[in-house]
């Protein structure tokens, strides 16, 4: 039946999984690209492990991703199971014993997610990624550049700039030069691209080229996704993050002042070891206050070998319950902000499930028929269960 690659987890998995799947596109095999960052991650990467088996009972099924170097043991010893292969060798044709892929195979998605960075230097109290992915490292302008020649050349017509940390793309190479730089080399390099998305950023990280090109170009997407965590500033001490509440603010406020449609997405975390109720309503309330209309909430796992794992621990009740509330101060903001879009132009890329996203990352239907993607002009005029029709 050929190679399948199941990715789970962020968007540089996503990124990766494409390239995966040219290396093994000839071979009868079964890839999980598995996610370790929270407990429940790694239970749906077990889950994925299962369903595949079942689905497939003769293909070999190897795993590589996060969790097949944090979790080693525990999959390993799974009997769906054929193999391992460690995360930072999983770009490597050799991890998978097949020749070097010479043609690309097309990509499953419509987006082109192109990872210009990978690993991380920073040692967040709760994070167990640094030792999935190792320190920080980044592409050359050059090779970027040639990873996104490759995919236009394919007919992506927009292209998302992942990693793990993103920000500090830059800060190996000679000169330590700003992500702006690259940014930009992208879009003078590329005039026939359409839209170029940003991933998870580090906001105190964002360096002037970057903001303006945020504020006042219109081929990079009015949507910035924020590595925020928590609304409070004692919890981000606790958390040994560089930002404080303020930070995130001003920066939001500074952006929407110039380009007043960029929407602002957020990861937070729920029940985060030693918070209180006040914590709590502060996580909440950043929500309304920037507002997070893209919101990704996780509830607080202890994670292997990390410092947050040694403090004391919130009821797991509790966290159950203040996640929900996030998320419903999440969904609040969305459905407000949804609703003001309503009689508002918007260019959409296609998907092929008969919805697409707007450059603010809004999902919006499109008329039937319109083939994937393609850039639409759609002007909706109500909203159902979420969904801009």
């Amino acid at each position: 039946m050929g190679a399948e690659v199941i990715s789970l987890g962020c968007r540089l998995n996503i990124a990766e999984s494409e390239r995966i799947r040219t290396l093994v596109a000839d071979e009868d095999v079964i890839v999980v690209n598995s996610c370790a960052v929270t407990m429940e991650a790694v239970r749906q990467t077990r889950q994925a492990i299962r369903k595949a088996r079942r689905v497939r009972p003769d293909a070999r099924l190897l795993v590589t991703g996060c969790a097949a170097d944090i979790e080693r043991e525990q999959l390993a010893a799974m009997p769906e199971v054929d193999g391992l292969v460690p995360n930072t060798q999983k770009l490597d044709a050799r991890a998978w014993n097949v020749p070097e892929a010479v043609e690309p195979v097309p990509p499953q998605h419509t987006r082109a997610f192109i990872a210009v960075q990978n690993g991380c230097n920073h040692a967040c109290t709760f994070c167990v990624i640094p030792q999935g992915r190792g320190e920080s490292r980044s592409l050359t302008v050059a090779q970027v550049l040639r990873e996104v020649e490759r995919h236009l050349d394919q007919g992506a017509p927009e292209v998302v700039l992942t990693g793990v940390d993103v920000t500090s793309w830059g800060h190996d190479l000679p000169d330590a030069p700003p992500l702006g730089e690259l940014v930009g080399a992208v879009l003078n390099a590329f005039p026939q691209l359409q839209r170029l998305r940003m991933s998870s950023l580090d906001g105190v990280e964002i360096d002037p080229l970057l903001f303006d090109l945020f504020a006042h170009e219109p081929r990079v997407m009015p949507h910035l996704h924020l590595s925020l965590q928590h609304g409070s500033d004692l919890i981000l001490k606790r958390m040994k993050r560089r930002h404080l509440r303020h930070d995130a603010i001003d920066l939001v406020q500074r952006l929407k002042a110039a380009r007043p449609e960029i929407a602002v997405g957020a990861d937070l975390i729920a029940g985060f070891p030693t918070e209180t109720e006040a914590h709590h309503a502060d996580n909440c309330s950043i929500v309304a206050e920037l507002p997070v209309v893209h919101g990704h909430v996780f509830p607080y796992s202890p994670r292997p070998n990390t410092p947050a794992a040694r403090m004391p621990q919130l009821d797991k009740a509790v966290i159950k319950t203040r996640a929900a509330e996030l998320r419903a101060a999440v969904a609040k903001a969305r459905a407000a902000w949804l609703d003001s879009l309503v009689g508002t132009p918007l260019s959409v890329l296609t998907e092929t499930d008969g919805t697409g996203y707007a450059g603010n990352f809004a999902r919006v239907a499109v008329p039937d028929g319109t083939p994937r993607g393609t850039i639409v002009a759609v002007t909706p005029s109500r909203v159902e269960e979420g969904l801009l029709l």
